[in-house]
């Protein structure tokens, strides 16, 4: 609404003339007239005395670069809201043109009606207020405009002192000198306190009526307008009668300016009002994956940017697919009562994670065990194993291990002797046939042959990041890895070789939409591909015919299970072209889960239950055959 607007219907016996260089205001009545002149002079001469220490006051063009603190919303990849983050304040900056001139208008009756004609200080209210607080031997009544409630608010402490009123009235001049009405009228009306921790117009009208500010009529605006004196006396969701006088109050005041018709005031006096919630500490939805975004963002950016900054974030979470995964954890978390369960799934064409499920209850465990859990994945490491042996030149899926008794130095008197699930040995033995029934001897000599740190070269190369020390028993999951590092390596082999770092976030932009992060997928052929095919296929026999059978979906998948020793951890890591996922079964404190749990009967069939559902809509689609591609050579 443009000022002409609000001045052409004010009531021209209504709006005083004021000479502000000689502080003589022109109004009827003789005492009114001695007691407002005295007022103008008290203050006028006590502006020049302050203009003297000019140099103690803040700059006030300062506020050209000015940027209020706003909350940070954060979006699925569709756009549906999970979360916002602030501190004290609860914001969102809007321009003018896009708050309801209803709320503009009865802030100005009820706030400062003559905003658009004084210069910053309104010496007629000055006056009535010095009669008041005379006669009333105290501060009882104010007499501060609009622009001198924004340089308090900005600028000074909000103690009520005389010398704090004279600073107000600097300030005020000054801002007015350098910025337009409407600027004024804007930073104020994104800037005030609206009560529950809303500050700014639009996240009031968020909260109070579940609307955008530009949306706000007649009846809801002035009940906003007549919050900002007292919110915690004039809030709706305190005292709704309060609240309907308060506003009664403020349409009466638009009526007796010419405003609004006697009309309108009666009907929004008795128009009913639809409250919405309070807001401003919503709790997070899926909070497991907004905790995570936060700290990501908190890592990059700064935890005061993240609560203050005002940045809009979409994530690469679908809320379909993460509705799914929360579904399925929680099912199986009522048949397994003392276990956590982790679910991550990702999508290898992008590396973007779509759902994310970090224990069974949040409520009672905030821990991320998808994202801070670093657990032994026991066989289902052996991929990262193959692959490597694959890519050597060396071997092929048909390659024969001897699986037999063996024993290394290790330093120890005794030795590593590794040993299989079961205890038992089945002698020569082709790589696919020792990866579907995930046997052990076969995985320490292939990984001894190629180089443990060749196998730890590949883990960097696709997004491992957590320590990792070539110990003999590295082939069988001797490191500690998390759940999302499992998915996203995985998903790698799902793409055939390509990788783009593995990410929650999409991207990030400020109030204004300005991008400040963008996490587009530009994939890089990190794998050979006639390597990462073979293990794909040797990976499917797994779910075809091996440990992984109860993860099969009706479709071509490959995975692998994971079993630590003593069962304190079990795993299922699988995949389509389409859609990489793991599970982790465990318990917070160590202990083992119980004998005969395995990630083949525990952990694949969550795997399958998510995954069949993720799938449900989803065309089938083949891994590419190994023939297609050129075999590397031996190195």
């Amino acid at each position: 609404m443009s000022s002409r607007t609000i001045q052409d219907k004010q009531p021209l016996n209504t709006s005083p003339s004021v000479n502000f260089l000689n502080g003589v205001t022109k109004v009827a009545g003789g005492t009114m007239l001695v007691t407002t002149m005295l007022a103008s002079a008290l203050v006028a001469g006590g502006l020049v005395g302050l203009a003297i220490s000019f140099r103690n006051l803040p700059d006030v063009r300062t506020l050209k670069n000015y940027s209020p603190p706003e909350t940070t919303y954060i979006y699925d990849v569709k756009g549906k809201h999970l979360a916002s983050i602030h501190g004290e304040a609860n914001r969102e900056v809007v321009p003018l043109n896009q708050i309801s001139p209803n709320l503009k208008r009865g802030v100005l009756a009820i706030e400062d009606s003559h905003f658009y004609q004084h210069q910053g200080i309104n010496f007629n209210s000055i006056g009535r207020a010095v009669k008041a607080n005379l006669d009333k031997g105290g501060v009882k009544e104010g007499a501060s405009t609009i622009t001198m409630q924004l340089v308090k608010n900005l600028f000074l402490s909000p103690k009520q002192q005389f010398t704090r009123k004279l600073a107000e009235g600097v300030l005020a001049v000054r801002l007015e000198q350098i910025f337009k009405k409407d600027e004024i009228l804007e930073m104020y009306l994104n800037q005030v306190y609206w009560g529950h921790n809303n500050y700014g117009a639009e996240t009031a009208a968020q909260s109070y009526f579940g609307k955008h500010a530009s949306e706000l009529n007649l009846a809801e605006g002035a009940m906003m307008a007549g919050i900002i004196s007292a919110p915690s006396d004039y809030s709706p969701f305190i005292n709704i009668k309060s609240a309907k006088k308060r506003q009664a109050e403020v349409l009466d005041r638009m009526e007796a300016l010419g405003w609004i018709s006697a009309q309108e005031a009666t009907s929004a006096k008795n128009q009913p009002l639809k409250l919405g919630t309070v807001t401003s500490w919503k709790g997070k939805d899926l909070p497991y994956v907004t905790d995570t975004v936060v700290q990501e963002l908190e890592e990059r950016f700064g935890k005061d940017v993240v609560e203050k900054g005002g940045l809009r974030v979409q994530t690469t979470i679908d809320s379909s697919f993460q509705q799914m995964a929360e579904e399925v954890v929680n099912r199986a978390a009522r048949r397994l009562p003392r276990y956590q369960i982790a679910l991550v799934a990702v999508d290898p064409r992008t590396h973007f994670v779509k759902a994310m499920v970090g224990g069974v209850d949040y409520k009672k465990s905030k821990f991320n065990r998808a994202t801070q859990a670093h657990r032994q994945p026991g066989s289902s490491f052996k991929p990262f194993v193959y692959y490597t042996a694959f890519a050597s030149g060396k071997y092929t899926p048909d390659s024969v291990i001897l699986d037999a008794p063996i024993r290394y130095r290790d330093g120890t008197a005794r030795g590593y002797t590794p040993k299989n699930y079961g205890g038992s040995f089945s002698g020569p033995m082709s790589i696919r046939n020792a990866v579907m029934v995930s046997a052990n001897i076969p995985a320490i000599k292939v990984g001894r042959s190629v180089g443990l740190d060749k196998v730890i070269q590949v883990c960097r190369s696709i997004g491992i990041k957590s320590p990792i020390e070539p110990v003999i028993s590295l082939p069988l999951g001797a490191v500690d890895l998390t759940p999302l590092e499992m998915a996203g390596g995985f998903a790698t082999f799902a793409s055939n070789g390509w990788y783009s770092p593995t990410t929650s976030i999409l991207r990030v932009t400020d109030s204004a939409g300005n991008i400040i992060l963008d996490n587009t997928p530009k994939p890089k052929l990190v794998l050979d591909p006639w390597a990462t095919a073979s293990l794909s296929s040797v990976l499917a026999s797994v779910v075809t015919s091996g440990t992984g059978k109860n993860a099969q979906i009706g479709r071509p998948a490959a995975g692998k299970t994971g079993t630590t020793s003593s069962e304190r951890d079990v795993w299922f890591v699988g995949y389509v072209p389409q859609l990489a996922a793991a599970v982790w079964i465990g318990k917070d404190n160590y202990r083992p889960l119980g004998a005969g749990v395995t990630g083949g009967d525990y952990a694949a069939p969550i795997w399958r239950s998510f995954m069949s559902k993720a799938l449900k809509d989803v065309p089938v689609e083949y891994f590419p055959a190994a023939s297609q591609f050129k075999r590397p050579a031996k190195s």
